[in-house]
C-alpha cells in the first residue's frame, strides 16, 4: 500500500497514538487490505468476504460495513481528504468518502481483478495494476483515464518515484518504469521469475516480492542492490518501516523482518503458520501491523517479535461486564460490529439490545441492506441458531455481516444462552 506523502507524517502520528493490542474481529474471510485514513482516525481493512469496513482507531469498534464489490477486495489505498479507494477481483474501483454509505464515484475500465492500487505523491493521481495485463492511471479530479501496456501476464503491484515515475511489477518478471510523457515503458528490468509485490520505500528504493520467496532490492537507476531469499513460498505482501532499517515480508507461514539496507534476517515477528497479506509499520518503526488468513488485523514487537498487548481487556473492554461467564466468550467476535444495551447505539451493525422476537431489519435509524427488508425472519433461539450454522450468506443473502459460521451445536447453543440474558429488555 501506498499513501501520498502528504498523509504519511499525519497518519503516522495517529497510530503512533492510538492503544497497541488492540485486535479488531469482523471479517468473515482473509484480511487482504489495510488502508488508514488520517482525517477522522479511520482504518479500513478489506478482504476475501468482500466486505469493506470502517473501524476506530481510539476505540477498536468497526463503524460501518461497506457492500459494493461483487467477490472478493484486493486493494484499498487512503486518498486525500477524509477519502479512499477499493479494487476487486470485479475488476471496478470505487471512491469512497467517509461517512458516506455508497461510492462517489466507480472507476470501470479494467476487464480483469484489480490487484493493487497506488496514488501518486502529489495525490492527484490514482494507479491500478490488473490481472488484464495492464496499468492505469485515473485522474482523481478532471481528465481522461490513461492505459499502459507491456506486461504480457498478470500485473500484480504499482508504486509511484518520489518524482512520480509509475513503475509496475507482474506476473511475467518484468518490472516495468514507465515514460511520464508518453503511455510507453522507459524502461524494463527482467528478473528470473514471476514477482507478487512491490513497495516503495525512502530514498527512492524498491522492494519487490517475487513467487520464488525472494525479494530484490532495486534503485531509480534499475540496478538490484539487494536480493534474499526472505521466505520459502511465494512473497505476498511487503512494507517498509519509517525509519529507513526495516523491511517486513509477509509469507504462507509467518512475518520475515528484514535489515532494509542489506535485506539481511533479523528475526521473526510472527509465525501462526498462516498466510499474511497485508502488513503497515508504526511511525515509530517498533510496531507491525498485520492482516491475513486469520481474520484478524493485529500488530506486533519489532524489538522482540510478540504481540503487542491482546485483545482489548479492562474497562475498554465492552465484554468486561461479563467476565466469568463461560456463553460469553461465543459472543467476543461478534462484539466489534452488535452493542447489546440500548444507550450504546450502532456499530457496523444494528443493535442487539431486544433482538428475540424482533423482526430481521426494524432496528430504527440502522441502514439495512435492501434484500433484508423483504425477508420474513423474526429472531428466535431457532432461527438464530440456523443463521450461524449457514452462514449468512445463506441464510440471509445480501446481507453486510461479515461470513462466518458455528458448525458446533453447543456454541450454537452456548451463544442462544449468552444473548437472551445480554440482550433482554427487562
Amino acid at each position: 500500500m501506498t499513501l501520498p506523502i502528504q498523509l504519511l507524517a499525519a497518519t503516522f502520528l495517529l497510530l503512533g497514538t492510538t492503544a497497541h493490542g488492540t485486535e479488531l474481529r469482523g471479517h468473515g474471510g482473509v484480511v487482504r487490505a489495510i488502508a488508514l485514513v488520517a482525517s477522522g482516525g479511520w482504518a479500513i481493512t478489506a478482504g476475501f468476504d468482500s466486505r469493506i469496513i470502517i473501524w476506530s482507531l481510539k476505540t477498536g469498534e468497526a463503524r460501518d460495513v461497506r457492500l459494493f464489490h461483487k467477490s472478493q477486495v484486493n486493494a484499498l489505498v487512503a486518498l486525500p481528504n477524509g477519502r479512499f479507494a477499493s479494487a476487486g477481483a470485479d475488476g471496478r474501483i470505487a471512491i469512497w468518502q467517509v461517512g458516506q454509505s455508497l461510492p462517489i464515484r466507480i472507476l470501470e475500465g479494467h476487464t480483469g481483478p484489480v490487484a493493487a492500487l497506488a496514488i501518486s505523491p502529489d495525490g492527484l493521481m490514482l494507479a491500478s495494476a490488473s490481472w488484464d495485463k495492464s496499468v492505469r492511471l485515473w485522474p482523481l479530479s478532471d481528465g481522461e483515464p490513461r492505459l499502459f501496456k507491456g506486461h504480457s501476464d498478470n500485473v500484480n503491484a504499482v508504486a509511484f518515484l518520489a518524482d512520480g515515475t509509475l513503475v509496475s511489477a507482474g506476473y511475467d518478471a518484468r518490472i516495468i518504469f514507465w515514460s511520464r510523457a508518453a503511455q510507453v515503458a522507459a524502461a524494463r528490468v527482467i528478473l528470473p521469475g514471476p514477482l507478487s509485490t512491490m513497495t516503495r520505500a525512502s530514498g527512492d528504493r524498491l522492494f519487490v516480492g517475487g513467487m520464488d520467496g525472494k525479494v530484490r532490492l532495486l534503485d531509480r537507476s534499475r540496478v538490484i542492490r539487494g536480493e534474499s531469499q526472505a521466505v520459502g513460498s511465494p512473497v505476498l505482501t511487503l512494507a517498509a518501516s519509517p525509519d529507513g532499517k526495516y523491511l517486513a515480508v509477509g509469507g504462507s507461514d509467518a512475518i520475515h523482518l528484514l535489515d532494509a539496507a542489506n535485506l539481511a534476517p533479523v528475526r521473526i515477528v510472527e509465525a501462526s503458520g498462516d498466510p499474511v497479506w497485508s502488513l503497515a509499520f508504526t511511525p515509530d518503526s517498533k510496531a507491525l501491523l498485520s492482516a491475513g488468513a486469520d481474520y484478524v488485523v493485529r500488530d506486533w514487537s519489532v524489538e522482540t517479535g510478540d504481540h503487542v498487548g491482546a485483545a482489548v481487556t479492562g474497562s475498554s473492554d465492552p465484554m468486561a461486564e461479563f467476565a466469568g461467564i463461560p456463553d460469553a466468550e461465543v459472543f467476543r467476535a461478534c462484539v466489534a460490529c452488535h452493542t447489546l444495551h440500548p444507550n450504546d447505539g450502532q456499530r457496523a451493525g444494528p443493535t442487539l439490545h431486544g433482538l428475540f422476537g424482533r423482526r430481521i431489519a426494524s432496528v430504527p435509524g440502522y441502514r439495512y441492506s435492501p434484500s433484508l427488508r423483504d425477508m420474513d425472519i423474526v429472531w428466535t433461539e431457532e432461527t438464530v441458531s440456523k443463521l450461524f450454522e449457514l452462514g449468512p450468506n445463506t441464510y440471509t443473502p445480501g446481507t453486510k455481516m461479515p461470513e462466518q459460521t458455528i458448525k458446533s451445536a453447543d456454541r450454537r447453543a452456548a451463544l442462544i444462552r449468552f444473548l437472551k440474558r445480554a440482550t433482554a429488555t427487562e
